[in-house]
């Protein structure tokens, strides 16, 4: 693995080089980019034309994909190696969808994803033939952005077997206004979380637990499957379990996945796993120039290191879709958020950029003023929708004349006599497409989205699998817990004057 202080330099030499020509001139001067530039992987399209990169500077950009060696930590993800540096595991959320690999570490994974799948059947059906009409989902974080984005992204207008509730935040505001709308004769309660020991998770079951009518209709995802039993009385027949070669950002594609599947149907549920696992295959097969999450990374990259980009947003132009920047947040930022290499030593170089975003055309009457005016070069991911699966015409023009439009304003500005009204240009962005927003085409985005996180952890050295930077916070509020109930009082001077205020106005 090279040090990427060292590829930093060479990168921002071509920054440099690059610096006065514009995005506009480099699609003018180079008539092939906009279709070199692009992939097309079953029902997803990506097109890297708008970034700010010249086929010189992409020389640089695959020597330092091949000195780190791309093709083969990719082979060691899909092999089971302990690519957990820090927890000395593999991370194999690959196995889940693709049987791609004939290590046995892995073989032997995709073996327990099928049984899982075959388990998640029954469940499904056994609940579409009882009383049930509402699914609450309780997890958070890895156990709840996935299966909240998927299954609100793919569910039909029309109203299915089951209305899905999705509960995370620990605010007793949000589970009081939901039971508001529920019937506990007639709601099913999913626990989920890797450990079982969330606390979000569990202080929010035991409210759901007590207020059930049946103790029956109480199932769990998870790990610890005695914490399940031990804490909450659900037997082993009612758990589905994960693992931990499984991340909890990387869960969606195990028995996480429920909820999806009890939205859309199984079989639908099982069409998203495919899409997921051609994107596997595209990424595995393909050299290293072909291969579309490399691409991906590598603009990363550039976009942090060369161009100095601190910032990246994300904008789908399907409300359909409007939880994926929150999604990609978690995967993104919890994952590359490091600043000490998998073998201990200080980062030298700025890791991940700060993800965010919105819907379109939302968006452009609330931001859009700060991308294309600010001082601050924000890039881009575009995503659109070719086939909206609706009949109104006219909105569907309407909406992809503005992606198109903000795709080539933010590329290429317009001049102007007003300096008020000179648009700079120079935003760069990447254009991701799916045929229509279904179950393959949002599996194939997401994993995409996944192997290009982790060749990013490649490339900055970093362990894009574990997460030590969320505990902290966690272990702080356990000790607090006494204090707020005035057992106990703080040890740092701010909080105790902080808790004083809640305590003198609650």
């Amino acid at each position: 693995m090279t040090n990427p202080a060292a590829s930093h330099d060479a990168m921002r030499t071509h920054a440099t080089r690059l610096q006065t020509t514009s995005l506009r001139s480099l699609v003018e001067g180079d008539p092939a980019r906009a279709t070199d530039f692009a992939f097309r992987i079953g029902p997803l399209y990506v097109n890297f034309a708008r970034q700010g990169y010249d086929r010189e500077a992409l020389d640089q950009l695959f020597s330092l994909a091949e000195a780190n060696d791309l093709a083969g930590r990719i082979r060691a993800l899909f092999d089971g190696e302990p690519v957990n540096t820090t927890e000395h595991r593999p991370a194999l959320h690959t196995a889940l969808r693709s049987d791609l690999s004939d290590a046995p570490v892995a073989k032997a994974a995709h073996a327990q994803a099928i049984d899982v799948r075959a388990r998640m059947r029954g469940w499904v059906q056994a609940l579409a033939a009882g009383p049930v009409t509402d699914i609450v989902s309780i997890g958070i974080g890895g156990s709840d952005l996935g299966p909240r984005l998927a299954a609100g992204a793919l569910s039909e207008p029309a109203a299915g077997r089951f209305r899905l509730h999705f509960l995370s935040n620990i605010d007793g505001n949000a589970v009081e206004r939901m039971l508001a709308e529920l019937d506990p004769a007639r709601t099913a309660v999913l626990l989920v979380s890797k450990s079982f020991g969330t606390r979000e998770t569990l202080l929010n079951g035991e409210i759901l637990r007590d207020w059930l009518d049946d103790a029956s209709r109480l199932y769990a995802i998870t790990a610890n499957v005695d914490r399940a039993r031990e804490a909450f009385d659900i037997p082993a027949e009612r758990v589905l379990p994960m693992w931990d070669w499984v991340g909890g950002r990387y869960s969606l594609w195990s028995a996480v996945g429920l909820p999806v599947a009890l939205a859309i149907g199984m079989d639908g549920f099982e069409a998203m796993l495919a899409g997921a696992a051609e994107m596997d295959a595209h990424v595995l097969r393909q050299p290293l120039r072909q291969n579309v999450a490399v691409w991906h990374a590598l603009t990363a990259v550039w976009n942090r290191n060369a161009l100095g980009l601190s910032t990246q947003a994300v904008l789908p132009y399907d409300d359909r879709l409007k939880l994926l920047p929150n999604y990609l947040q978690q995967l993104v930022m919890e994952s590359l958020g490091k600043s000490v290499r998998a073998d201990g030593s200080p980062v030298t170089c700025d890791t991940v950029a700060a993800w965010w975003g919105g819907v379109g055309t939302d968006s452009q009457h609330s931001f859009f003023q700060a991308l294309h005016q600010g001082t601050q070069v924000v890039p881009l991911d575009l995503i659109g929708i070719a086939d909206p699966g609706h009949d109104y015409r006219a909105n569907r023009d309407e909406l992809h004349a503005n992606l198109l439009a903000q795709s080539e304003a933010l590329a290429n500005g317009d001049s102007h006599d007003d300096p008020h009204r000179v648009y700079p240009g120079g935003r760069p962005s990447t254009w991701l497409q799916l045929d229509r927003l279904e179950p393959r085409a949002l599996g194939a985005l997401l994993a995409l989205y996944e192997h290009s996180v982790y060749l990013q952890g490649v490339i900055w050295g970093i362990n894009p699998f574990d997460q030590f930077g969320v505990e902290l916070g966690k272990q702080l509020a356990s000790q607090l817990l006494p204090a707020l109930a005035g057992d106990a009082d703080a040890s740092d001077p701010v909080t105790r004057e902080l808790l004083a205020q809640l305590r003198g106005r609650a």
